[in-house]
C-alpha cells in the first residue's frame, strides 16, 4: 500500500463468507486468499451462525448467498444488527429487481455468482468503502435507474481505490505500474462515468451512485 498518502492510517478490510454452493465456496476461499490486501476471518458460514461470526470478527464485508435468505427480511435484520458491516449478495442472475431490493433492504452490493473473479474483488473493495456495486444484468431493464449504475472497467476500478485513498497520480502510476499519463485518462473517464468534477467529489458520489463491476458472466474460478 504504497501509494498511501503520509497519515493516512489503512486497516485491511476483513471479510466473512457466509455459507454458499461448494465450487463457489472454495473459489471465494481462494479468491480471497490470493488478496494480499484482504483477510478472510470466517468462512462457509451457515446462516444460522452468522450473527456470532459478525459479533466475533466485526468484518467489513460480510459475502452473503442470496439462496440462504428465507425472504428479504433476513437481509434487513442482519443490516440493523451490523450496521457498520456491508453485505455484498452473491445470487445466481440476479434481475433488476431482485438488485433494487436488496439495496432497498440494506445490501451495498449485489452481484452475480459467476462474475469474473477479478471483478468480485473489486467489488469487496469498493463495498469496503461504502460504494454501492451492481453486475451488469441489473443495468438494463426497468427499476434500476433510481440506482443510476456506472460501469468501470476493473482498472479504473482500481484507480477509483487509490484516488478515494488520496494517493496522487504518481503514487498512482508507481504503484499500478502504469504512466501518469495513462493515469489521468483512467481519472477522467472515472468523473465522467460518476458525473464529478473532480476527485474532491469522490467521497461524496460513493455512497449516492452504484457501480456496475462485472463485464462478462464466467465462473468464479477454483
Amino acid at each position: 500500500m504504497g501509494f498511501l498518502p503520509p497519515g493516512y492510517s489503512w486497516v485491511m478490510p476483513t471479510v466473512v463468507a457466509g455459507k454458499f454452493e461448494d465450487l463457489v465456496s472454495v473459489g471465494l476461499d481462494v479468491l480471497i486468499g490470493e488478496d494480499p490486501s484482504l483477510e478472510l476471518v470466517a468462512g462457509d458460514v451457515p446462516m444460522l451462525d452468522l450473527d456470532a461470526a459478525l459479533a466475533e470478527h466485526s468484518p467489513e464485508i460480510l459475502l452473503l448467498n442470496f439462496g440462504s435468505l428465507s425472504g428479504p427480511a433476513d437481509l434487513l435484520q442482519l443490516h440493523r444488527r451490523f450496521p457498520d458491516t456491508r453485505i455484498v449478495v452473491l445470487a445466481n442472475r440476479p434481475t433488476a429487481a431482485d438488485c433494487t431490493q436488496m439495496l432497498e433492504f440494506g445490501a451495498t452490493g449485489c452481484l452475480s455468482k459467476e462474475t469474473q473473479a477479478k471483478d468480485i474483488i473489486s467489488a469487496i473493495h469498493l463495498a469496503s468503502r461504502g460504494m454501492h456495486v451492481l453486475p451488469r444484468s441489473a443495468s438494463v431493464g426497468g427499476g434500476v435507474n433510481r440506482l443510476r449504475g456506472t460501469e468501470l472497467t476493473a482498472r479504473e476500478s482500481e484507480v477509483l481505490e487509490r484516488l478515494q485513498d488520496g494517493a496522487t497520480n504518481s503514487e498512482i502510476a508507481d504503484d499500478l505500474s502504469i504512466g501518469i499519463e495513462t493515469v489521468r485518462t483512467h481519472a477522467r473517464s472515472i468523473y465522467r462515468k460518476l458525473g464529478v468534477p473532480s476527485r474532491r467529489e469522490l467521497a461524496r458520489i460513493a455512497r449516492r451512485d452504484a457501480v456496475v463491476v462485472d463485464g462478462e458472466r464466467r465462473p468464479v474460478p477454483t
